[in-house]
């Protein structure tokens, strides 16, 4: 079932929308909106709005698979593959029903009611949950990199480099998340500690953004696309000074920045692996085309209400680092950032590091 929930499309709005990607598991807002139209059903969510089925599926049709993503980054890849059910295009499996979600608590309750087969998830709300769950999800792929940026704001061009923030005042959206852990471990590896070299401020996407455009700061870590639409609205007063992405591959230890992660119902994965398979496909062939046809995959995120815009979609894909990561990469990829992460603070990655039955690579 295609879940449609209103919004007002409020810029502010959808800036929080992009950290949600991040966040782990919290009460969640109202969706992002969604054009097509269908029949309704029930929803566990939101009683007062009525979720509507996928335009692909008659009303006596069960879906092969039942996905879901997050309005932001982490739904950004996805974004053909949900074209392709809206406009019936064929898929390896036709029977998709989609969710596009506002929060990752959506799709946490969704993964374990069984309401939902695969979802793209925070790679921290993915370990989170095996650990929770005793095993009950399984990374199945890796879609999205980094999507972490530093801003800096009034025209200026001092930083350029972790180092130059030193003795300043950074304003952080993502506090006990991921862009908190990425922040921290960069700052060390750079030889600064957060809260003594570098005064850390934590706060809403939403605010940071509007503290930015008055000028009240100077200094803010953003997630895409907030940290696009912050600079398109600036008209030249905010600029991207860092991408975190690259400062990360930067020190060369072998790690990678992975933010995103696909996740399927173990049980799921375990009785239809040729689903699981069949998705993967699919899903590659979409990161592949938002890649490769940023101005087309743009006016798609945009309609799916996965950004505000396409302008803003346009600009932000690029700094989305899309990437599809399956089987023993994917194993790599993400295992190692574990690592970081549990060395940063054990609770990020659920007190103790996953065992290898995490990982789903096929069959």
């Amino acid at each position: 079932m295609r879940h449609v929930r209103p919004s007002a499309l409020a810029l502010a709005l959808l800036l929080l929308f992009s950290l949600t990607a991040c966040r782990p598991a919290q009460q969640a807002p109202s969706a992002a909106p969604s054009q097509a139209a269908a029949s309704p059903a029930p929803s566990s969510q939101e009683p007062s709005q009525a979720p509507s089925q996928s335009p692909s599926l008659a009303d006596d049709e069960t879906p092969d698979i039942r996905f879901a993503v997050l309005s932001g980054p982490t739904g950004v890849g996805a974004a053909k593959l949900l074209d392709n059910v809206d406009n019936h295009n064929h898929l390896n499996h036709a029977g998709y029903a989609y969710t596009i979600a506002a929060d990752n608590s959506e799709l946490v309750a969704g993964l374990s009611s069984g309401e939902i087969d695969i979802a793209t998830v925070a790679s921290n709300v993915a370990v989170n949950l095996y650990n929770k769950t005793g095993g009950g999800v399984k990374i199945v792929a890796v879609g999205t990199l980094g999507v972490l940026h530093i801003l800096e704001s009034g025209g200026k061009t001092e930083i350029g480099s972790m180092a130059d923030l030193a003795g300043r005042t950074v304003w952080a959206a993502g506090q006990g998340a991921n862009p908190e852990y990425v922040l921290r471990y960069l700052l060390a590896e750079n030889g600064l500690e957060a809260g003594k070299d570098v005064e850390v401020v934590f706060a809403d996407a939403s605010e940071i953004s509007a503290k930015l455009l008055s000028g009240e700061i100077e200094c803010a870590m953003l997630p895409v696309p907030a940290a696009t639409a912050a600079i398109l609205k600036s008209e030249g007063s905010v600029r991207a000074a860092i991408d975190l992405t690259e400062a990360w591959d930067g020190l060369k230890n072998g790690s990678q920045l992975v933010m995103t992660a696909v996740v399927a119902r173990t049980q799921f994965a375990q009785e239809h692996p040729d689903r699981v398979a069949a998705f993967l496909t699919d899903y590659e062939a979409s990161i592949d085309f938002v890649n490769g046809n940023v101005d087309a995959a743009a006016e798609i995120v945009a309609r799916l209400g996965i950004t505000p815009s396409a302008p803003i979609a346009k600009q932000a894909i690029p700094q989305c680092h899309l990437a599809f990561l399956a089987g023993t990469d994917m194993v790599a990829a993400i295992s190692d950032y574990y690592s970081v992460l549990w060395s940063i603070d054990p609770a990020a990655v659920g007190g103790s590091l996953p065992d290898s039955g995490i990982y789903w690579t096929g069959g």
